[in-house]
């Protein structure tokens, strides 16, 4: 297997803190002991978690104003998979790669393939874009895509979608996921009904072509770049489209894809127990969809957003396998650090809620004991299990401080002459 960062790097920089790691470790697990809660079990747990990288995050993102590309930033899909490589290296919880079509398309998808192999990386839910218009695109997507009242941009895009699961078989993977900008700017633009008419008959078409061990995943978003109405605007729409389409059809959530305040974690509940749950693009935001880095802004809700997952793997609702992946943007960060800082929030998340106790919350819930309950979670959200977390990727041959890791290694300063800027923006999200 390729190793970008030398593993005597990793070691030499785990020696400086095991001891402390150690010690650490030894006391959390007295403190958990005494409400009953094995440390060697959260481990192991922690260990098993994994989530997604999204090829597009290890570029630099942007705004509507401008771009500021960074040090060796990756040029195509071979150069985000040696970055993908370093993230999971030191993480040890991110061995997936989830890509974006026609950005990370090529010419010879097995030799894709036997690349991420060499890394020891596997392939995520395959993206299709037709959100944007591509170089020598025949129809155009700025009246909408899957949606548009144009036959020939309906089936330009139907053809895409279908051309990106035969992609992604080749490179093994089983889902596909769909968000579509369309919608409308003005009131009367669009007529709302005639529009998700011809949403859902399009999509009929691309489920049909769905391999029958394949999910489709469906994003819905509440605004941007339409302003006015989105097709698929909320769960609601979501869920609709999910149920008219078939059981391979599920709700993907994107943290950053709701209004202001709105109780996700209720979402997630519904999804899940009406077996419509596919899965999340974990990220954080204050104004709108900001991409902003998973947990930097809403840790507790991200943590109730695994309590309803905890508690449905707890219960092992049918239909529960939800696929969890990041999707940030970058403006001012090392996307390499901001991802691995983000994939170890969204495991703590996990983490603390397998410290709930459920029976004790189960108890305080049928007696409306408001109060408690609300305390019972608090209290496992207020554990630091970062010995946990630290603890299991090194047993995995990963760092225990994977940035100070990465830092050591001067990654970029290593690559940076077989990198030089190619000028445009193969990466990131503007």
């Amino acid at each position: 297997m390729n190793h970008r960062i030398e593993p005597a790097l990793i070691a030499s920089e785990n020696a400086k803190s095991t001891l402390g790691l150690n010690e650490d470790y030894d006391a959390l697990g007295v403190t958990l002991a005494r409400d009953g809660v094995d440390i060697e079990t959260l481990t192991q747990q922690a260990q098993g978690f994994n989530i997604a990288v999204p090829s597009w995050g290890t570029g630099t993102g942007g705004t509507r104003f401008a771009r500021f590309p960074g040090l060796a930033e990756p040029r195509n899909i071979f150069e985000k998979i040696e970055d993908c490589a370093v993230i999971h290296q030191l993480s040890q919880c991110t061995s997936r790669v989830s890509p974006h079509f026609p950005w990370d398309r090529v010419d010879d998808f097995s030799e894709l393939k036997q690349h991420a192999d060499s890394y020891g990386l596997a392939w995520d839910s395959i993206n299709s874009n037709t959100f944007q218009d591509q170089a020598k695109q025949a129809e155009s997507y700025k009246f909408g895509s899957l949606s548009n009242t144009s036959a020939k941009a309906r089936d330009q895009a139907i053809a895409h979608n279908i051309e990106c699961i035969q992609w992604g078989q080749q490179l093994g993977s089983k889902k596909l996921t769909v968000w579509v900008g369309d919608g409308s700017n003005h009131p009367g633009q669009q007529h709302f009904q005639r529009a998700f008419e011809r949403y859902l008959d399009s999509m009929h078409k691309i489920y049909a072509e769905l391999p029958s061990d394949w999910e489709m995943h469906i994003e819905h978003k509440m605004f941007e770049p339409a302003f006015y109405s989105t097709v698929i605007q909320d769960w609601g729409s979501n869920i609709l489209a999910t149920m008219e389409l078939g059981d391979r059809a599920k709700s993907l959530v994107d943290l950053g894809h709701h209004a202001p305040n709105t109780n996700i974690e209720m979402i997630v509940s519904r999804l899940i127990q009406f077996k419509k749950l596919g899965g999340f693009h974990f990220n954080d935001s204050k104004y709108g969809d900001d991409d902003l880095d998973s947990g930097s802004l809403h840790p507790y809700q991200q943590f109730l957003i695994f309590n309803e997952l905890v508690d449905a793997q707890a219960r092992q609702q049918p239909g529960f396998n939800p696929n969890y992946m990041l999707d940030q943007s970058h403006n001012v960060t090392d996307p390499i650090e901001s991802l691995m800082n983000s994939a170890a929030e969204v495991q703590r998340s996990y983490i603390k809620a397998l410290l709930i106790n459920r029976d004790a919350l189960y108890h305080f819930q049928e007696h409306n004991d408001a109060l408690m309950a609300s305390n019972t979670l608090k209290k496992a959200f207020n554990v630091d299990v970062s010995p946990i977390l630290a603890m299991a990727r090194l047993r995995q041959g990963g760092a225990i401080d994977p940035i100070a890791t990465y830092r050591a290694a001067d990654y970029r300063t290593g690559i940076a002459a077989n990198r030089p800027s190619s000028g445009g923006n193969g990466s990131g999200i503007v």
